[in-house]
């Protein structure tokens, strides 16, 4: 997502030569994908599974978070290049995004007030721990900046050889919490805070999306090349990720804990799951390695095809990307809301599972509940469609004003 850094102003039709168009398009895709996946969450229908419907219906939602890291990276690197006290802006920011993930976005997820048995540490959250921690990064040189994101994507699955061991005896260890955040996130558990008192599922640990968020910024260079440069070398980046991905996920060499032979065989008592699926079935929490090459890869890939792309096009869906965080806020309420409507029609009633810890702590769906996939998609279309005027609107704000508080929002 945006690091909420508001860009130079400009109208909303239009994009400015100076502005890099394939940016505002990539954040405005991923935006429209991840409600795909936040519509499923409230359809009932399960994240993956063996059936290439559903399994692509979450697959497709993986490049959000990435991008969401990564985006925001490039973004401060832009924002450094004009304005001065940033580490100040990005304390405040990510204090700020911290706040709004565990009040607004923790009700609209839930409908309910039940803090003290339920909090989450999602998206926001890590986007927020990513840029306090950035603030301390921008004044070291670009090169370390992008070299210690570019280690820690890459050396964190390190880790997996002593994962087991770690989670065993993690509950006595005083620096559990700890590691929960920094990496472990919601395998052991959530993070207690006294016998009776709230509990925190770290959904985003802060590794390796901190090497995410340093690798987007040391990118941001990239992008301030001519474009000629510039596409030469996404193609190179992007297009040599790939082929890094197929190669050690191929093989089984490294970058994931879990190959994807095991599953495609059905080990374990595991129903088997269909080789190609199995292949594209990566980890995402935490985010390993294989997951953010199969992610980050395409992504940067596309980013030349994506500057030539029809302008009749690209101007819908680039009006999300320039107002993505806006958008974020709004979404989850509206997804929500929408599936109480569906429950009343379908069932005569509002479910009240509706109103349980969405998403990690609900119980599963009642018999009789979840969504076909037809209608799931039915209900991201109508989320799009509502949307479009508000975050319109409001890029179109963006653009007649410099109000601070608009770079919050």
């Amino acid at each position: 997502m945006s690091a909420g850094l508001h860009p130079t102003p400009l109208a909303v039709d239009t994009t400015p030569k100076s502005r890099i168009g394939s940016v505002d398009l990539i954040r405005g895709a991923v935006m429209v994908l991840m409600a795909i996946d936040h519509v499923r969450v409230y359809s009932g229908v399960p994240a993956g599974g063996p059936t290439p419907g559903v399994f692509f219906t979450r697959w497709i939602t993986h490049f959000c978070a990435p991008a969401f890291l990564f985006l925001a990276g490039t973004s401060i690197f832009l924002y450094a290049r004009k304005h001065a006290g940033v580490s100040r802006y990005l304390l405040i920011r990510g204090i700020w995004l911290i706040f709004l993930e565990f009040t607004f976005l923790r009700v609209a997820w839930t409908f309910n007030f039940d803090f003290m048995h339920y909090e989450m540490a999602g998206v926001i959250w890590v986007i927020g721990c990513c840029m306090i921690l950035m603030a301390g990064l921008v004044k070291l040189p670009l090169p370390v900046v992008g070299t210690v994101g570019v280690v820690i994507i890459g050396a964190h699955n390190l880790m997996d050889s002593h994962m087991g061991k770690l989670l065993d005896g993690l509950d006595g260890n005083p620096l559990s919490a700890i590691w929960k955040i920094f990496y472990v996130g919601f395998f052991a558990g959530p993070i207690q805070f006294g016998p009776n008192g709230p509990n925190l599922i770290v959904l985003y640990s802060i590794i390796p999306w901190i090497g995410v968020m340093a690798a987007g910024y040391a990118f941001g260079k990239v992008l301030t090349l001519d474009p000629a440069q510039r596409n030469r070398l996404c193609l190179t980046i992007g297009l040599s990720a790939i082929a890094l991905f197929l190669v050690l996920r191929g093989f089984n060499l490294y970058g994931d804990p879990r190959p994807w032979h095991a599953a495609a065989q059905g080990r374990n008592g595991a129903p088997p799951m269909p080789a190609l699926l199995s292949f594209l079935n990566t980890t995402k929490y935490p985010a390993s390695l294989s997951f953010l090459l199969m992610t980050l890869g395409p992504m940067i890939a596309l980013i030349p095809a994506l500057e030539g792309l029809s302008r009749a096009v690209a101007r819908g869906i680039t009006v999300f990307g320039r107002v993505p965080f806006f958008f974020y806020m709004l979404h989850i309420p509206l997804i929500h809301a929408l599936a109480l409507v569906v429950s009343k029609v379908r069932l005569g009633f509002v479910s009240p599972w509706l109103f349980a810890n969405h998403p990690m702590g609900n119980p599963e769906p009642p018999e009789g509940y979840v969504w076909s996939l037809p209608l799931l998609y039915l209900i991201w279309g109508i989320t799009i469609v509502l949307l479009y005027p508000a975050c319109r609107w409001f890029a179109a704000l963006k653009a007649r004003k410099s109000d601070w508080w608009l770079q919050y929002l």
